[in-house]
């Protein structure tokens, strides 16, 4: 089958999405910002412009990781903290939040440092990621950020995709619909 593309402007540059089957009937626009600086830095400013007062941002393991690093360091090379897929030998203890996307096969699970953790408690977390769209990676980092005692203040991401941007709490820079076999936007 011939490769289709979702044509779209993100933070005022042009991009071609491959559209990728998740299931017989649907396909996603699959936004990967890893190995795109131009974009990478664009998201960012453009994040940083609508983002809520915050005292430290959260992202997931792994395609927030160049996002929200560049949204800190645009804001002064500020700290921020990542939910990782797994517990490292360098964290302290951990918190877990186990999750479902839709762009992996099986669950997964998302560690917090404890150490982190201790940190972000009473302060303003602002959670970061490229993509939302059932809201489960975004559910585990809120369960996440709660359990650690830190205060959310927001949720931002570059693309809201499907039933996402209905979503009133969120702040996203543009809408990416769902699409059936044949590419044809459904949502």
């Amino acid at each position: 089958m011939e490769q289709l593309y979702y044509k779209t402007k993100i933070a005022g540059l042009d991009r071609a999405l491959p559209l990728c089957p998740i299931s017989d009937t649907l396909m996603i626009g699959a936004f990967v910002i890893f190995g795109d600086p131009e974009l990478t830095t664009a998201c960012a400013e453009a994040l940083l412009a609508r983002a809520p007062e915050y005292d430290y941002l959260i992202s997931a393991e792994a395609k927030g990781i160049p996002l929200v690093h560049e949204m800190a360091r645009l804001a002064g090379n500020q700290k921020y903290f990542l939910a990782r897929k797994s517990p490292k030998l360098y964290m302290t203890g951990v918190f877990e939040a186990d999750l479902h996307s839709i762009t992996t096969e099986k669950d997964q699970h998302l560690y917090l440092d404890i150490a982190d953790a201790e940190e972000m408690r009473g302060k303003k977390i602002l959670i970061v990621d490229d993509v939302i769209s059932t809201g489960e990676s975004l559910k585990a980092l809120e369960y996440l950020v709660e359990k650690a005692g830190g205060v959310i203040c927001g949720k931002m991401t570059v693309f809201a995709e499907g039933d996402a941007q209905n979503r009133e709490d969120l702040i996203y820079l543009e809408k990416l619909p769902l699409f059936d076999r044949k590419g044809t936007p459904i949502a």
